[in-house]
């Protein structure tokens, strides 16, 4: 048995290769940038108003106050999507402009409309009257004020999110090259597991199958389920390794028949193959029995999850997850921390992931409560459960108020990262 620090460098040492590929824009979401993305131009592309109202060149209202006010004509309304070409332009002239309408020299400043003092009626609109300095660059979105030119938008490594493909579609960028999604192979093992709705007693329904495959976007792969693998099913195992040598499928996920069963077969056929880095038992809880291998010469790479859902769950978040991270590029993900709001007590050299209730304070501090129900079966106390607290071996007792590692439960820490 190996600690999870060990078992996590095991991991880093066993990259396998995930080429690029390049994907419309608005097609990216959740996926992985293979490179820095610039801004191609300055954004806004030009001067354009933030209101809607009437452009003036503040320089001519100068000297103006209650006493002394000024008639400015209104030569037009722009709008936006118009061509601002305006022939020629003389002193003391307006424009009508809306929201998002070009702003050309000489006008530097927009008064907005509910400012707006017309002559010789709102109805009969032929001049406005301005009767105070106007600052120059009011309510004007100025060329390159948000992205400059050759600015950088997203960093390579980083997930794609909703904001950036606004910004890649605001500025044109059409196409953009991102990390392939890992090829992932799922099987559930056991004469126990079945698909029917209404089960005997001494039957399990395949649900761990159907939860991986859930997260399939939140962590970044392409999933097929392989379907259930019975008992004495060794021997089709080893066929379906030797068979996806030869296809696309990059990682090989097995749930249960891991441990040291009668009928936990999947170990001693793995063994058959030549591997790298391989382990089996990892010093954690829930999954100690989680295995790993690198197939040795082939990008290809193998984990056996144990059967129980918690456990599944567990070694899915924080063995798959990091390894998925590391091969496509990502940071690696940082941890938050919470106040313990309860005592707990574990076995010093073990690394418990623990269901975990994270709330704050109303002074806003953040808190976690170890729920009830820890048992690598249990499922209500997960879905009670919004992050898991992570407490790591080399200390057995931990005290209400002690900061505690948090990660969130379905997830990267993506704000983190």
């Amino acid at each position: 048995m190996i600690s999870y620090k060990i078992a996590l460098s095991k991991l880093s040492k066993s990259k396998i290769k995930i080429g690029n590929e390049k994907i419309y824009s608005f097609k990216s979401l959740n996926r992985v940038c293979a490179i820095n993305v610039y801004s191609p131009a300055n954004y806004p592309t030009s001067n354009n108003t933030a209101f809607d109202g009437y452009a003036v060149n503040s320089k001519e209202t100068k000297g103006l106050n209650f006493k002394k006010f000024k008639k400015f004509e209104i030569l037009k309304t722009l709008a936006a999507g118009d061509n601002p070409k305006i022939k020629k332009i003389k002193k003391y002239q307006t424009i009508e402009v809306t929201t998002g309408a070009l702003i050309n020299k000489p006008f530097d400043t927009v008064i907005p409309i509910e400012n707006i003092i017309f002559h010789p009626s709102e109805k009969n609109k032929k001049y406005i009257l301005i009767n105070k300095k106007i600052k120059k660059n009011q309510y004007i979105r100025y060329c390159g004020s948000d992205f400059k030119k050759k600015e950088l938008i997203i960093s390579k490594g980083k997930i794609i999110e909703p904001s950036h493909i606004l910004a890649f579609k605001s500025l044109g960028i059409e196409k953009i090259l991102v990390k392939k999604k890992p090829n992932v192979l799922f099987f559930s093992t056991g004469n126990e597991i079945t698909e029917k709705k209404i089960i005997e007693d001494w039957k399990v329904r395949n649900s761990n199958s159907y939860y991986i495959k859930s997260l399939s976007n939140n962590f970044l792969i392409n999933y097929k389920d392989g379907g259930i693998l019975r008992d004495k099913d060794s021997k089709i195992f080893e066929k379906i390794l030797k068979k996806n040598f030869l296809t696309k499928i990059d990682i090989i996920i097995t749930c249960g028949a891991v441990s040291a069963g009668k009928f936990d077969f999947v170990p001693s056929v793995l063994k058959k193959f030549k591997l790298s880095n391989f382990f089996k038992d990892v010093a954690i809880r829930p999954g100690k029995p989680v295995m790993f291998s690198k197939f040795k010469n082939k990008e290809k790479a193998f984990f056996g999850l144990p059967g129980n859902p918690i456990s599944t769950a567990a070694c899915f978040r924080f063995f798959i997850y990091p390894y998925i991270s590391n091969i496509l590029g990502i940071k690696k993900e940082k941890y938050f921390k919470a106040r313990l709001k309860n005592n707990f007590k574990k076995k010093k050299n073990f690394t418990r992931f623990l269901k975990a209730k994270l709330t704050s304070t109303l002074d806003g501090k953040l808190e976690i409560e170890v729920l009830k129900g820890q048992e690598s079966f249990r499922i209500k106390s997960f879905i009670k459960s919004n992050v898991w607290a992570v407490f790591r071996s080399g200390q057995s007792t931990f005290r209400k108020g002690q900061l505690i590692e948090c990660h969130l439960a379905a997830g990267p820490n993506k704000d983190l990262l």
